[in-house]
């Protein structure tokens, strides 16, 4: 573990090991919140699977102590550059914003720092990984941003297109109709699939092919 990260865990009092997973603390818990660089086909995780213990994201966890406006971010490609220029924009306006998930601090300790009366005014632009996107159930998202999907990390959903395609279309999961639900038009593979599944929020498509009515 890098001697930062060390010191944040030292000095908010925060047990944690290196070089090693001890089963016997790991598997006695409740809850395990898990990176999204440790593959399901270790060890410790097979472990952890079999005895059932609730497996969630980062995201997840977090999510459950913030009011904040969620804006989640996800797609083969552009996701940090959406990101980052999402998060721009915002602040340039004066809104109250941070930058998290998979770029910059974890969005956990951004939730753990909130102050309570800036709470509800708040907006996260959340970078969301396929990896870390499967560990979220509960969380819901209010404005999506799906940039593309094209076949990546295969080897981690059974070399199944449909997988990932099922994982990246999670970030709508808990969606309302007052949200947001923004994604390319002229991606195929989102436009087939858009039409498959019913989905509760607000659509508003973007292309640089066509002219959109309610997009841009």
């Amino acid at each position: 573990i890098k001697e930062e990260y060390k010191n944040v865990l030292s000095n908010h009092g925060i047990a944690y090991e290196e070089g090693k997973h001890t089963a016997s603390l790991i598997l006695n818990a409740n809850e395990v919140v898990k990176s999204p660089g440790v593959p399901e086909k270790s060890e410790m995780m097979q472990q952890i699977r079999k005895k059932k213990i609730a497996v969630v994201s980062e995201i997840e966890f977090a999510a459950r102590f913030t009011n904040a406006t969620l804006i989640g971010i996800t797609g083969t490609n552009g996701k940090t550059t959406t990101t980052s220029l999402t998060y721009h924009v915002l602040k340039n306006a004066g809104y109250n914003v941070k930058m998290a998930g998979n770029i910059g601090k974890s969005f956990a300790l951004m939730v753990a720092e909130e102050k309570k009366e800036t709470r509800k005014k708040l907006f996260y632009v959340l970078e969301l990984s396929s990896f870390q996107l499967d560990g979220m159930f509960k969380t819901r998202i209010n404005v999506a941003i799906l940039t593309n999907i094209t076949p990546d990390h295969l080897d981690s959903y059974n070399y199944k297109f449909q997988n990932y395609i099922n994982s990246k279309f999670r970030i709508t999961q808990n969606q309302t109709k007052e949200d947001a639900f923004i994604y390319c038009a002229d991606d195929e593979v989102i436009a087939k699939e858009i039409k498959k599944r019913k989905l509760t929020a607000q659509l508003f498509p973007f292309s640089i092919k066509r002219k959109i009515k309610r997009g841009a």
